[in-house]
């Protein structure tokens, strides 16, 4: 059987941690969604990179003029 969407186990906001409210979930408001916006748009949600290896450009020499194609 299906969950009542305005029971509380339906979930929790990531931001606060209250439950989420059915018009910004999985937020629980407008401002929790916002800054979770904000969080992305600064670039606090990343992939951390395992070495320098995987940056791009990394195995390039900065003293010598980029390959041409």
């Amino acid at each position: 059987m299906a969950a009542d969407p305005d029971s509380p186990e339906r979930g929790r906001c990531p931001i606060c941690r209250r439950a989420s409210d059915a018009r910004y979930r999985p937020f629980c408001s407008r401002r929790c969604a916002d800054v979770d916006l904000s969080r992305w748009l600064r670039g606090s949600y990343a992939i951390p990179a395992d070495g320098e290896d995987e940056v791009l450009g990394a195995d390039l020499d900065p003293d010598e003029p980029p390959p041409h194609a």
